[in-house]
């Protein structure tokens, strides 16, 4: 029955569309439209059905799509038709990520389009340009404070440059990830500038009140993101004499998805970059998308909601492209950002998997895999057709989001686990050679989270600094290492620019007014060219890193057991110093690797004859890929040496 309403409603609408749209032979679009409506109306219906003029905004809605649909390229309707077919594309093993700051890499949008052979000179072929969208000077939280979603920054370029820029990537075969920043506006923005005049349509677009009554019930239960910068999650704003709900900083103002016109400008917002040739769209902040009251206002069920419409959205107008959801939230939620089907992802087809990357650290810093493991272990499930952004650093701090319970598992009180990283990690702790420095520190709580760059957390710094040739080859090692396992452990890697050629901290920061209260700057710092260029010196620091790395992901793209397809099998051993799994071609089961982590400062064994790796190959020796060494067994077990990774094949 309500079926049967969905599809009247879509004829009324269909009716009432704008005769321009109507006249247009639009055969895909309208096939697609009537395989989805059903799950947008449900959803668009279950969101704002109370409201009297729902159907106006249903027919805003579709209007939006087609729209957007008629304004997209024909080489892009020709990319969404052969990913249809081709739905597990981006399942591969032949993908590995980079991001980077277009302005702090490249200076501008050109610029960028011909440092492109730095990128596929290591490997790269999907590239996460990061927030390049107009941003006030000054107050921009790294161009995550939007003050025109529909246009580049004048610093970057022009929105013809990004076109250029998308263009020449696809001929290298090079996927084109943009940031669309989801949750806020900068309160420059003109919807924020028409409420600050007093617009009511446009002060119903945030959440803003006359005085502190909601504001005090609503911090009751919410956390605060940047105690030491921004505590509080609102802000009095002088002009308009009300409060503003402001989660992140000050200037960024929340935006009300209880008022279905935002999500409908965010839609159109998506579907604009979408067709400026975005191959892939990372949507910031989700988990931030629904407030209400008594709760921490992060991963509520509208917020999923407010994904399943985006995405349903995007398959009706622009079905090739994917999106990433930013959710850096506890393990436990993770992957439901992926979507409540069994197979195909309703949301996100893409999550970073932050819990992986915290654990990556702990292993640094204890010297063993005792926690690793243990989390991979209790690693939510993905779906089918979704797919983890691995990573060991990125442009933001490192926050410890594994769960409690495998803290204690692995024999660890967790409070003071963490307080023993975060001193770790910021050279507090006697003996620690990483250079980082706590960030968000709650002095209340205690809590805090860790900026550096992954060679100075990594030890690299430190050992530069004192000439120390030992500790400069187990620095590499470790980056190495990190490396080795995200390449292989299943999904996409991403590197962070300036980890290819081991890049320090940078208090370039502290010069500039508007970044000197945020050190996550140091690890967003310019990059060096010069640095670069000694990539093709024998032995240097830059050289022995960069190699490295190309090889593994030269490697990566010619082993089909690393696509994702479920195919990983973590591996119980009893040393605690190691992380083994195996990957399996489930095309062809013969085609497999055995990953071998060595986190300990010293050399370590493996039993052959324990269950697992024993019944993986049956013979006595095996081959490291890598280094192409062939690795015998002695009295039935094999040595790992200290800080290293191995990719096992018979």
């Amino acid at each position: 029955m309500y079926e049967q309403a969905s599809h009247a409603m879509l004829n009324e609408i269909l009716h009432e569309l704008k005769p321009e749209i109507g006249e247009l032979r639009l055969r895909h679009f309208y096939t697609r439209l009537g395989a989805n409506f059903y799950t947008i109306h449900s959803l668009f219906h279950l969101l704002y059905g109370k409201r009297a003029d729902f159907k106006r905004q249903m027919v805003s809605l579709v209007e939006t799509l087609a729209l957007r649909y008629i304004g997209r390229a024909p080489h892009l309707r020709k990319s969404d038709l052969a990913r249809e077919r081709d739905y597990n594309w981006f399942l591969s093993q032949k993908w590995v990520g980079m991001a980077l700051y277009c302005d702090r890499f490249a200076g501008d949008l050109k610029g960028l389009r011909a440092r492109l052979p730095y990128l596929q000179d290591l490997g790269i072929n999907l590239l996460h340009v990061m927030p390049i969208m107009d941003c006030p000077e000054g107050a921009s939280d790294g161009g995550y404070a939007v003050r025109d979603f529909c246009k580049v920054d004048a610093r970057f370029g022009s929105n013809e440059d990004v076109e250029a820029l998308a263009a020449t990537m696809r001929k290298r075969e090079m996927l084109l990830v943009l940031d669309v920043v989801v949750n806020h506006t900068s309160d420059q923005h003109e919807w924020a500038q028409k409420a600050r005049q007093g617009d009511k349509k446009y002060q119903d677009y945030y959440y803003v009140f006359d005085d502190r009554g909601m504001p005090d019930a609503f911090e009751e239960t919410m956390p605060e993101i940047f105690p030491a910068t921004a505590p509080g999650n609102f802000t009095w704003d002088a002009a308009m004499g009300k409060w503003v709900m402001t989660v992140f900083n000050t200037y960024q103002w929340d935006l009300n998805y209880r008022n279905p016109a935002v999500l409908i400008e965010m839609i159109d917002i998506i579907l604009f970059w979408a067709n400026k040739g975005a191959d892939i769209l990372r949507m910031d902040a989700v988990a931030f998308l629904w407030k209400k009251l008594g709760s921490t206002c992060q991963n509520e069920r509208e917020a999923h909601l407010l994904l399943q419409l985006m995405k349903d959205c995007c398959q009706v107008t622009a079905p090739g492209v994917l999106f990433i959801a930013e959710a850096i939230v506890a393990p436990g939620e993770i992957s439901k950002y992926f979507g409540e089907d069994a197979i195909m992802a309703k949301e996100c087809e893409i999550a970073y998997n932050a819990t992986l990357m915290s654990l990556l650290w702990d292993g640094v810093a204890t010297r063993n895999a005792k926690l690793l493991n243990l989390g991979i272990q209790h690693l939510p499930a993905k779906l089918e057709r979704a797919t983890w952004l691995n990573y060991a650093r990125c442009h933001d701090d490192i926050g410890l989001g594994f769960a409690d319970d495998d803290a204690r598992l692995a024999g660890y009180d967790p409070q003071q686990h963490r307080r023993f990283l975060i001193d770790y990690f910021t050279g507090r702790f006697d003996g620690s050679p990483a250079r980082g420095l706590p960030f968000g520190e709650n002095l209340k709580t205690g809590d805090a989270r860790i900026s550096g760059t992954l060679a100075s957390l990594a030890g690299l710094e430190a050992a530069i600094e004192q000439n120390d040739a030992r500790a400069i080859d187990a620095a590499i090692r470790t980056i190495v290492l990190l490396h080795g396992i995200i390449l292989s452990f299943g999904g996409i890697p991403l590197l962070y620019y300036g980890d290819g050629i081991g890049t320090l901290n940078s208090l370039e920061y502290l010069a500039d007014p508007a970044k000197a209260a945020d050190n996550r700057w140091m690890n967003r710092a310019n990059f060096d060219w010069a640095k670069a260029e000694k990539r093709h010196q024998n032995g240097t620091v830059e050289q022995r890193i960069f190699s490295h790395l190309k090889k593994m992901i030269a490697l990566r793209k010619e082993l089909p057991a690393f696509a994702d397809f479920d195919n990983r099998q973590l591996i119980t051993v009893e040393n605690p110093n190691l992380l083994v799994f195996s990957r399996v071609d489930p095309q062809s089961p013969r085609n497999r690797v055995l990953v071998v982590a060595n986190f300990n400062a010293g050399e370590q064994t493996l039993p052959l004859n324990e269950p697992h790796p024993g019944s993986f190959f049956q013979q006595s020796y095996m081959r490291d890929i890598c280094s192409g060494a062939r690795i015998e067994a002695e009295n039935g077990a094999i040595s790992i040496p200290a800080l290293s990774c191995y990719w096992l094949v018979d």
